[in-house]
């Protein structure tokens, strides 16, 4: 045989053997995934009304794929981002930032909000656009001023990394990457960001015992002021009520006379629903400022502020709202400064360590990365 033929008949040898390595590695670190359907493990005061689309059931294989995709900085047209990169953990998966940057560095047009608890919920943004976690995926990922880059293209740079199509194989029985596929994997995983550890769960189960001005809060949360027979209150859980401090409601609460913002309105068209926004849930409120849609706010005070002293009057301002007051007659709620305190004690026993702090959760090629150290 001809040397130069034998030299070239080598190099395809050792490609050949350098890619089988390559495979088998990626089988060694992605085929001993769990397989089977994922156990979503919650309360039972959380209740059963969850969310999951026939088409796209919570598996093990799928969960993890979805995992790896929300911190995949591919995904990005920058390959710098991902949607971990505003929706931070520690955060309670929301963003630290008034407003997050995207690709080209222009602001979004609102805040992050948490992920917790999605499970049960049926709309999604601010404005409530759209109806499930797979179309919701589709918005930031393609975004021109957020993730900026097609699913066309997301699947084709996922296709050239070794590890993926074994993945993909692994959730749907083939290794044909497509967006549709990479949304569902996502939707997936952000399911399981179940948060239900908090001090106020423990409280419920009556695995903690409240400090004196925790329990207050919870009463003044919880409460309507009826100041004709001296029932003081702050009227949170008009909005915020429930266990999961979330009822999947939009209100105007009362940012401003003329919102620049006009929230739901912009999708329903009516004048009713001017700068009415989705109430978000309040667990590990403490870990998610900056508050509203805008960021304005940047600690519970200010907050607590707002709604006890400088709610601005609209057409359209909520009626849980408006008129609710400590003091007969009053235009305001009026809370006492030790109220306000109360309330923010209550807000901090929302905060849940171990969610922040779960593995399940946390970007999966560190966790490969330590287990080689």
């Amino acid at each position: 045989m001809d040397s130069r033929l034998k030299r070239y008949m080598g190099r395809i040898g050792i490609s050949v053997l350098l890619l089988s390595v390559i495979m088998l590695s990626a089988w060694s670190y992605y085929g001993s995934i769990p397989q089977g359907p994922y156990q979503l493990v919650y309360p039972a005061n959380f209740g059963n009304r969850i969310n999951i689309p026939e088409d796209n059931p919570t598996t093990q294989q799928g969960v993890y794929l979805g995992r790896m995709l929300f911190y995949e900085t591919r995904l990005s047209a920058t390959n710098k981002l991902s949607c971990a990169s505003c929706h931070k953990q520690e955060k309670a998966f929301s963003d630290d930032r008034d407003f997050s940057l995207g690709v080209d560095f222009v602001p979004t047009t609102r805040n992050s909000m948490s992920l917790a608890n999605l499970l049960w919920t049926r709309k999604f943004f601010w404005d409530g656009r759209v109806t499930g976690l797979e179309e919701q995926a589709v918005i930031p990922l393609t975004n021109p001023h957020e993730m900026g880059q097609s699913l066309s293209t997301s699947a084709k740079k996922l296709s050239d990394v070794t590890e993926y199509p074994v993945l993909f194989k692994a959730v749907y029985g083939d290794e044909t990457i497509n967006g549709n596929r990479i949304v569902k994997a996502i939707a997936q995983f952000e399911r399981t960001l179940i948060s239900a550890n908090s001090r106020y769960d423990q409280y419920l189960r009556k695995a903690y015992q409240p400090t004196t001005d925790e329990l207050k809060g919870i009463e003044l949360f919880e409460r309507s002021p009826q100041p004709d027979k001296g029932i003081r209150g702050a009227n949170c859980g008009q909005c915020h009520g429930g266990v999961k401090t979330y009822n999947e409601l939009f209100h105007n609460n009362g940012l401003d006379s003329v919102p620049i913002d006009n929230g739901i309105q912009d999708i329903t068209g009516l004048a009713s629903d001017k700068a009415r926004f989705k109430v978000p849930t309040l667990r590990n409120i403490a870990l998610t400022a900056p508050y509203m849609h805008d960021g304005r706010f940047k600690t519970l005070a200010e907050v607590v502020d707002h709604y006890s002293d400088h709610i601005k009057e609209s057409a359209s301002l909520s009626t849980f709202i408006r008129g609710e007051s400590n003091e007969v007659g009053g235009k305001t709620l009026k809370l006492l400064p030790q109220e306000k305190k109360q309330i923010i004690a209550f807000l901090n026993m929302l905060t849940d360590s171990t969610f922040i702090n779960d593995p399940r959760f946390s970007d999966p090629r560190k966790m490969i990365s330590k287990s080689k150290h």
